[in-house]
């Protein structure tokens, strides 16, 4: 219960005189005698002592229609329909007469009346006391003075659609009627002056409930609007009552004898006596005597206020119509409440610092968000101003979404305050209203409270109620030394960057990075490992090697991290292994098992993969001390580079780095490279090698055997019996020209002559029987040319006797006609015609002719050779491609060499060695 003296006033009402539009300075009249009154569908309705109702519009013209004969006695205007019913009498004594009238439509001028009957509750003669419609026009209730109610159900505006029934009856008189409609149920509201009924119409039996054991005077009872779940309100002497259709509501104690009660648009009007009378109001209290003061006060039940209260003479009516209030008085004039707009009943509660009230009240008046934030942030302001910090800290944390939060966050920066700045800052997360910088500001307040549990259930919410910048937040708590909850962060929400950064470089927890790489999906597995690969291998060498091996053969996570992202089975992840070769800079013994487990695996691999491989076996064999296990090295190298997958000049260089002699007499003969594996042995003098590559490679490249005899020369050691082996392969195969040979051995102190006795004797052997073979070739020439020569003396000088009988070619029998040849062939003329190829030459003799012929032009055309050379020469713009081009035809291969004489001295040694060099490296026909 409130006390009616707890309540503050204010006037939130502007009153004013209603003025006569048609003269401005003179107040507005009403007609006289009015006994009834009701407002709504935009005028207002008034009825006299004479019979007359009176229609008033905005514009305050006033047009009126007779009614009854006598007068009007109440009047209720509906809101939702141009209905107006009407109570008064056409006859002298107790004859009250129902009216129903359609203020749309005319009869002669006036409204029209569609429906009159008799107000007689069981056929006994009473004075109506109050009326109700309801907005449906399904229901119509009249009260009596004699305690009865009238129900009339169905059309009320027609009689024929209608039934009526005497709904209640009592001793007491009715003194409020009021219809509550929710959803489907209506009831109805009972008022007397003893007590306070309800009926639920809806239920055909109409059950009766009594809400309360007193009741209250004639005008004294109102329906509430929906705002207070439209509850019926009894006004007594001592409180004002509220009431459910089933049990009362709430009481308000306000004192003074009520003459008038309505509610209007959320306000309760009560017109009270200004002297309280000692005597208890009864029925007809509703007039009072002339000049009676009243006052009229209108409260707000929800905020618990007095908007407004004055005094007035002889209150008749309040009405509610065109947005604002009229005051009805008995002496005719009409006074209007107009209600201040909201903001300024806001101000004023404002300058009285009522902060909670302006915020109830702009509740109720439904201000916007924007709105109610401003008065939030004035009460805020308010209650630290007054050094209120929790209080403020509230009203800010409303105004999140509306103030700015660097305007609350200035005020509480203070250390002191770091409590009201951290429940601030956590409603902005609530709200998914913090950027970056408040997620830095809140935890960093956590942190500097040491308030590990609040800090844990921020950050532990479940990822629906995540109100933050997760990366942000890490970061912070990072920085902090947070690390276990960075890390629950980073984990919980995938933020696998993050999480590995706080592992690796703060916790210095590899292994459980290490477990955690291999949870991620291939991507993000592989961009890690190039990351943290070193680290990780200089601190968990084996489980980091086993993760490589798995990423870059087929990689699949041991646990998948994204559980939305279903893994593909059939697709084949595999890394580039030679990207991670860097990783193993410190461990060669797992860079070595990794390189084998994937040329195991998979044969193609890079060739990068193979090269490092051979250096690590090279490594391990140049290291290894043990011969047995040094075998083992070898062959491994060996089988590595036989399996063609290492680069040639790569594999040499390495296999010469580390003295692999092996590796780098099998890579030379795989290039084919035979000089090459010479002079390898000729640089680690093993003479006995140097004379089996030659066997070995000497037919495939000739020269070797020259180097040979070359290398051993410039020896001054005893090498007889390499140079003399030597020399029978020379020898054998005319490699060098003895000259050569003896210039070459000239150098050599050991070599005497007895080294190249049999070879020169052989050489000189060789070279006689070849003399005397040209010389008998000399001498058969030039038998055969003499004998030639006298064959064409005898031609030309005596006949030729043609004596064949056979022809040369069928060997038949000659026949003539024939053709007879000066070389003695004859042949029949059709042979002759059928193998001849010209007329001029025996078919028999025409081949060797042929011969002849060829070689002479051969030795015609090398004899202009030189000259055609050296103008072709001169006249060319590139002598180059011309000597090329004769160089190619074998011009050239013809060598003579033309030597000083011993002991000459225009020749210089270099010269000497120049020519050497240049027989040595010279094929010869």
């Amino acid at each position: 219960m409130a006390a009616f003296l707890q309540w503050r006033k204010f006037v939130f009402f502007d009153k004013d005189t209603v003025k006569d539009p048609a003269d401005s300075g003179k107040t507005f009249i009403l007609p006289k005698r009015i006994s009834a009154s009701d407002s709504g569908r935009g005028h207002v309705v008034l009825g006299d002592m004479e019979g007359q109702i009176w229609l008033m519009t905005r514009s305050l013209q006033l047009t009126s229609f007779q009614a009854y004969k006598l007068r009007v006695t109440h009047l209720f205007q509906l809101k939702q329909h141009s209905i107006l019913v009407s109570v008064g009498q056409d006859e002298h004594g107790i004859n009250p007469l129902v009216k129903v009238w359609n203020l749309d439509k005319r009869d002669s001028g006036n409204p029209l009346c569609t429906r009159i009957f008799p107000a007689v509750p069981n056929n006994k003669p009473a004075e109506v006391s109050c009326l109700s419609v309801h907005e449906n026009l399904n229901f119509m209730a009249i009260g009596f003075t004699d305690g009865s109610v009238v129900l009339t159900k169905g059309d009320i505006t027609r009689d024929r659609h209608s039934k009526t029934l005497t709904l209640h009856e009592g001793t007491s008189p009715v003194t409020g009627l009021a219809f509550r409609q929710m959803a489907k149920v209506t009831h109805l509201f009972v008022a007397t002056l003893e007590k306070v009924f309800c009926y639920t119409l809806s239920n055909k039996e109409y059950p009766k409930v009594e809400l309360d054991t007193h009741g209250c005077a004639l005008c004294c009872s109102s329906l509430a609007d929906p705002s207070q779940d439209s509850q019926f309100i009894v006004a007594g002497d001592e409180c004002v009552y509220l009431y459910q259709p089933d049990e009362r509501g709430p009481c308000f104690a306000f004192d003074g004898h009520k003459l008038l009660t309505h509610w209007h648009r959320g306000y309760l009007f009560l017109l009270i006596k200004d002297v309280k009378s000692p005597n208890k109001s009864g029925f007809g209290s509703g007039e009072s005597s002339l000049s009676e003061k009243q006052v009229l006060t209108i409260y707000d039940l929800d905020n618990k206020f007095i908007a407004y209260s004055a005094s007035f003479d002889d209150v008749i009516d309040v009405l509610a119509e065109w947005g604002s209030f009229y005051i009805l008085t008995r002496d005719g004039k009409m006074f209007i409440l107009q209600e201040k707009d909201t903001q300024t009943k806001l101000e004023m509660l404002f300058k009285k610092n009522l902060f909670v009230m302006a915020i109830n009240l702009a509740k109720s008046q439904h201000l916007d968000s924007d709105g109610l934030s401003e008065i939030f942030r004035q009460y805020g302001d308010h209650l630290y101003l007054k050094g209120d910090h929790d209080g403020a800290i509230q009203q800010y944390i409303r105004t999140t979404g509306k103030l700015e939060p660097s305007y609350v966050i200035r005020k509480f920066l203070d250390a002191q305050r770091i409590h009201n700045l951290t429940a601030y800052l956590q409603a902005l997360h609530r709200q998914s209203l913090a950027n970056a910088d408040h997620t830095t500001l809140l935890l960093n307040c956590y942190t500097k409270l040491k308030d590990s549990s609040k800090l844990e259930e921020f950050i532990k919410s479940s990822e629906s109620e995540v109100h933050f910048d997760v990366e942000i937040a890490i970061k912070v708590l990072r920085q902090a030394g947070y690390h276990s909850h960075a890390v629950f962060l980073a984990e919980r929400h995938q933020h696998h960057e993050w999480y590995l950064k706080i592992q690796l470089e703060d916790l210095k927890n590899y292994q459980e990075g290490l477990r955690y790489i291999g949870r991620l999906p291939f991507e993000q597995t592989e961009s890690n490992m190039k990351r943290y690969g070193k680290t990780l291998m200089h601190h968990v060498p084996e489980g980091t090697t086993l993760l490589l091996k798995r990423l870059c053969t087929n990689y699949h996570p041991n646990e998948n991290l994204m559980e939305k992202v279903s893994l593909d089975s059939s697709l084949l992840n595999k890394a580039n292994s030679e990207e991670f070769i860097p990783i193993f800079a410190n461990n060669p013994r797992e860079l070595k098992a990794f390189l084998e487990h994937m040329i195991e695996v998979d044969p193609r691999s890079s060739q990068g993969v193979y090269d490092t491989l051979l250096e690590l076996r090279l490594q391990d064999w140049a290291h290894e001390q043990d011969p047995e296990k040094k075998k083992v090295c070898q062959g491994e190298a060996l089988s590595l580079l036989r399996s063609d997958n290492t680069v040639f000049d790569k594999a040499l260089v390495l296999c010469q780095m580390h003295n692999f002699k092996e590796g780098v007499l099998y890579l030379y003969e795989k290039g084919k490279l035979y000089q090459q594996i010479m002079h390898y042995h000729m640089q680690n003098e093993e003479y006995g090698k140097v004379v089996d590559a030659c066997k070995r490679y000497g037919d495939l490249e000739g020269c070797l055997w020259e180097q040979a005899l070359g290398y051993f020369a410039r020896k001054e050691e005893d090498c007889k019996t390499y140079i003399s082996e030597v020399l029978h392969h020379i020898d054998q195969k005319n490699l060098m020209p003895p000259l050569l040979v003896v210039q070459t051995l000239a150098h050599n102190s050991t070599a005497t002559l007895s080294v190249i006795k049999d070879y020169l004797i052989n050489k000189l052997q060789r070279e006689s029987q070849q003399i005397e073979d040209d010389e008998r070739k000399i001498c058969q020439y030039r038998q055969e040319t003499s004998h030639l020569r006298s064959e064409i003396q005898e031609l030309k000088a005596s006949a030729k006797i043609f004596q064949k009988t056979k022809c040369n070619m069928c060997n038949s029998p000659l026949e003539l006609p024939s053709v007879h040849f000066l070389c003695s062939h004859s042949f029949h003329q059709h042979c002759f015609e059928s193998y001849a190829e010209s007329d001029a030459e025996c078919p028999t003799c025409t081949p060797e002719n042929r011969k002849v012929m060829d070689l002479l032009r051969a030795q015609d055309q090398k004899r202009d050779l030189h000259d055609h050379f050296n103008r072709q020469l001169r006249s060319s713009n590139d002598g180059f491609s011309v000597v090329a081009d004769y160089f190619g035809r074998g011009v050239f291969n013809k060598l003579t060499l033309v030597t000083d004489p011993p002991g000459s001295k225009t020749v210089g040694s270099l010269e000497v060695n120049l020519q050497r060099d240049l027989l040595i490296h010279t094929k010869r026909n």
